[in-house]
């Protein structure tokens, strides 16, 4: 839904963007009351957040993530405590915007809907509305057409509720400078860096060191318990490649559809333009229709000489070397004059001389096909996939509870629900307990329902299905457990050469850290360390290739009054200590560096600035309108 919002002209990206972060403004957490009763999750001001609401939240959020990170993204980052409390905060939020609306009477009306649909790239083709492609987007959305149209609705208006935020906010010349000198200031640095196999050598391990860990962590040394399933999988695409459609159903859908069939008329024409825009002066103006006249005149004599001259003198670079050929267009396509002209000529005739907003233009009409229906084997293909798909959504709807039931009523075998249903019983692969395992685990194990039904005592101990669990919007998987591993700790022996080469890379790195923390501190207090000091380079605050985070900011953080000035900073993980010398730095002069990148942090601090307004003003119109949650019934959702 926010997608499609985006993408009209007048959507407020970074806006729409900040309300679906979780805890931007106020954490779900200050509002969380007992005192909410019933299965609403949430009421704000008294308006109730329904389950049904959450749960589809959810869905759309789960497509986006999986739409912008990949299909593959482990199902338990979509179905997270945090992105359930994240989601019901924007929920929230987009309650308290609509309840400020309604208080404003701001309202989008039929005509504006309709218009901006109809303005919509994705839902033209050849630049006219097509109701085929809208209907197509509606029914990939999984929701009717009122639905969609109601939440594209509410969208636009909670634009126009945020539009003043939007427009009112200002950063001062003074401040974005600031920011930009920061960023931009450079410093030439070195680095020597203590690393633990330099101190391996030195360690010396007391002789019960390696029992005395392994008896301390004998969990770290156990096999995980494993289960080996088969499963099945119901789901919409799997139902539709059952499907059968007939050449008369196909027919009968043509029929029934041909307006969306239909192609308008279309013309092909070729132009030369001289440009004039609306920024143009009164002498470029005069001077470009004076040209215009002048090349018409030549073609009145010489009609024939048309794309020699558009080559010559039109100034529109994508047609000019085609001797000014537009291709086809239809209407709505063109600018209003422009198409005026061009759908009033006849075949190979020229126009007079057209303004518009890009100046005057000569038209010569090349080609004309008149409105026509596609023919039916031109669309048969997108016909048969869009019967397909609607009779495995109703099948689905229809088969989804009696699959559910067949795997619970006849839980010893899922044989049964596969030769009912036709679909092919799957092996799986190992699979291991515990959420720590299942972000990696291969799909549909990455689900966490899935995982802790498939080592529950019914599926190992009593030999019996799990239910069927969705995993995804119209797909249900029901698995059985096959094979039975139960977690195992490995001997002393088997892992002792493991526990020394971590014992002692341990404390090598705390070795490492130490040599390191004493050579800075040699020479904060001015001590003449001989190091082998790297070659140095420039850094700034946004550009430090090679720095992790901390060390730019330790870098950053150091007084520079007096040169060489130092900094150290612990390296991540077995990284070692890493120990900097700052030799120059070089304040940024505005003009000396990329006016460019300038330019992009100004526009950078423009927007933080307007996400903070953003942010402080959605905070204080929360305050306005009493947020009750009801946490038992989140919470058991949760659990589910």
């Amino acid at each position: 839904m926010f997608d499609f919002v985006r993408k009209h002209p007048k959507a407020m990206q970074l806006i729409l963007a900040l309300i679906t972060l979780p805890f931007v403004f106020s954490g779900v957490a200050s509002y969380v009351r007992n005192e909410t009763s019933g299965s609403d999750v949430a009421s704000v001001d008294g308006s109730k957040i329904t389950q049904q609401e959450l749960q589809q939240a959810l869905r759309d959020q789960q497509e986006r993530m999986r739409q912008q990170l990949g299909q593959d993204i482990p199902a338990a980052m979509l179905d997270s405590p945090e992105v359930r409390r994240a989601v019901l905060d924007t929920l929230i939020s987009r309650r308290v915007l609509a309840l400020d609306a309604a208080k404003l009477h701001l309202v989008i009306d039929d005509a504006q809907l309709g218009a901006i649909i109809q303005a919509e790239p994705a839902f033209q083709e050849n630049g006219k509305f097509s109701r085929q492609r809208y209907d197509a987007f509606v029914a990939s959305q999984n929701t009717s057409q009122a639905e969609f149209e109601r939440r594209l609705r509410q969208d636009l208006t909670l634009q126009q509720s945020m539009s003043a935020v939007r427009e009112g906010s200002f950063v001062s010349p003074a401040a974005s400078d600031r920011w930009v000198a920061a960023l931009q200031e450079d410093r030439e640095v070195s680095e020597v860096v203590y690393k633990p196999e330099q101190f391996t050598a030195q360690v010396k391990l007391p002789a019960d060191a390696v029992k005395t860990y392994y008896e301390a962590n004998r969990k770290l040394f156990e096999t995980p318990e494993e289960v080996r399933p088969e499963y099945l999988v119901l789901s919409q695409d799997a139902l539709a490649a059952q499907v059968t459609v007939s050449d008369e159903e196909v027919k009968n859908r043509y029929q029934a559809q041909l307006d969306h069939y239909k192609q308008g008329e279309e013309r092909r024409a070729s132009h030369i333009l001289l440009l004039a825009g609306k920024d143009a002066t009164p002498a470029q103006v005069k001077a470009a229709q004076a040209k215009a006249e002048e090349i018409l005149a030549q073609l009145k004599k010489s009609p024939d000489d048309f794309a020699k001259l558009a080559k010559q003198y039109s100034q529109d670079p994508g047609s000019a070397e085609k001797g000014g050929d537009l291709d086809w267009f239809g209407r709505g396509t063109m600018v209003k004059p422009f198409e005026d002209a061009a759908f009033s000529l006849k075949e190979n005739q020229i126009s007079g001389i057209v303004r518009s907003d890009f100046g005057f233009h000569i038209i010569k009409l090349t080609g004309i096909k008149a409105e026509r229906v596609k023919p039916l084997q031109d669309v048969r293909a997108e016909i048969v996939d869009e019967l397909k798909r609607q009779a495995a959504a109703k099948k689905y709807a229809e088969l989804a509870e009696s699959f559910s039931n067949t795997v619970y009523e006849q839980s010893d075998s899922l044989k049964p629900a596969a030769d009912k249903f036709k679909l092919t019983l799957q092996q799986g692969p190992w699979v291991t307990k515990g959420a720590n395992t299942i972000a990696t685990a291969a799909a549909p194990f990455n689900n966490p329902k899935l995982n802790a039904a498939l080592f529950s005592d019914d599926a190992i101990t009593n030999k019996r299905n799990t239910e069927a669990i969705e995993i995804a919007p119209n797909t249900l998987v029901a698995a059985r457990v096959v094979e039975h591993k139960l977690a195992a700790l490995q001997a002393l022996d088997a892992v002792k050469a493991e526990i020394e080469k971590r014992l002692v890379r341990e404390e090598a790195l705390k070795l490492a850290r130490q040599a390191g923390e004493a050579a800075l501190a040699g020479l904060l207090k001015g001590g003449k360390t001989d190091l082998a000091w790297s070659a140095e380079r420039g850094v700034t605050r946004v550009s430090a290739p090679g720095l992790t985070p901390a060390a730019a900011r330790a870098i950053f953080a150091s007084d520079v009054a007096r040169l060489p000035a130092y900094a150290g900073v612990a390296l991540p993980g077995d990284g070692g200590y890493a120990v900097y010398r700052i030799t120059q730095v070089k304040p940024y002069v505005a003009g000396s560096a990329d006016d460019s990148r300038a330019k992009t942090l100004r526009e950078q601090y423009a927007r933080i600035a307007a996400s903070e307004d953003f942010a402080a003003w959605l905070a204080a119109l929360r305050a306005n309108y009493p947020v009750e949650i009801n946490k038992t019934a989140l919470e058991s959702k949760e659990r589910q």
